[in-house]
């Protein structure tokens, strides 16, 4: 059965929810607690969707060796890669799923390529999570590159290419344990409510691509793709300066430009907007967070006079 015959199925209702925050910020450790509270069974995190502890369909970006490669799987750029996906959850009849990533763009992407609803509900890493507990999963990550990934260890050990990853097993006890504040509060009670008593395994990997040798990708490499998408979108209009801010949501490009005399002005920045955004996020594996066009002059042609 291909893509195609995913339309054959009768559409079941599938709620889809989202759990978002920067990368190595604690979202895989803790998404079985979201997924609890919401009574969730699907959780696509990384190129894989997992189903109650066990890889349905895909392949994680662990096994990438290098960044980039490994965003593009997180992102299912490969068709092959998200028809399976999307045909596994219409054949396990999922009717709810959570998507993991680093942004509500992230999420947002993940669900249009995958043909699901957007979700219907966005949560954040700050929700669920103190600062103390943020601070202290970056840490690890930066020092020690190890990930989580939300399924049993003998998933991890006994699937082929994932057994060279694997580091070790972690359980986590909820039993008499409360859940944080404003995320697990009883609306009307206003009181935290108790988790039922469940213990979960994850499996602590180090990707192929550490991330102890991860280098960022450097922002001349960035602006001399986007000075190159807006020459191929428009060979007139004049690029003037181009900065770029990378703070902890991602890369914001600040584009300012002359253009030629006649364009309208709203459409050609909208467009030139969306074409700089997708060139990029498509040449560079990154998501961009946001791209301003700033129009400085208009271009007026040299009038010529027999």
């Amino acid at each position: 059965m291909n893509i195609g015959e995913i339309l054959n199925f009768k559409q079941k209702p599938l709620q889809v929810f989202a759990f978002f925050g920067p990368s190595g910020t604690g979202k895989s450790f803790r998404a079985k607690l979201v997924a609890q509270k919401y009574h969730i069974k699907a959780i696509i995190d990384d190129g894989l969707l997992i189903y109650e502890d066990n890889i349905l369909a895909g392949h994680s970006a662990k096994l990438e060796k290098s960044y980039m490669g490994a965003v593009r799987v997180a992102l299912f750029d490969d068709k092959k890669h998200r028809d399976s996906v999307a045909l596994a959850i219409q054949r396990k009849q999922i009717k709810k799923i959570l998507l993991l990533g680093t942004s509500e763009k992230m999420v947002n992407k993940i669900a249009m390529r995958l043909q699901i609803p957007l979700p219907e509900k966005y949560i954040r890493i700050e929700d669920i999570a103190t600062p103390q507990q943020i601070e202290e999963a970056r840490i690890s990550r930066q020092i020690e590159g190890k990930h989580v990934i939300p399924v049993r260890s003998y998933e991890v050990k006994e699937a082929g290419n994932y057994s060279r990853i694997f580091v070790s097993k972690v359980k986590v006890s909820l039993s008499k344990r409360k859940f944080f504040r404003h995320f697990f509060k009883n609306e009307e009670k206003k009181t935290p409510v108790e988790v039922n008593a469940k213990l979960f395994e994850k499996s602590v990997v180090r990707p192929a691509f550490s991330v102890t040798a991860r280098k960022n990708i450097s922002q001349a490499h960035l602006a001399g793709l986007a000075g190159d998408a807006v020459r191929e979108f428009n060979s007139l209009i004049r690029l003037k300066s181009l900065n770029i801010k990378a703070d902890k949501t991602g890369y914001r490009f600040f584009v300012t430009i002359d253009v030629p005399f006649g364009e309208p002005l709203t459409e050609l920045s909208k467009n030139l907007k969306n074409y700089v955004t997708s060139s990029i996020e498509k040449n560079a594996g990154i998501l961009l967070e946001d791209i301003s066009i700033i129009v400085d002059h208009i271009l007026l042609s040299d009038l010529k006079t027999a």
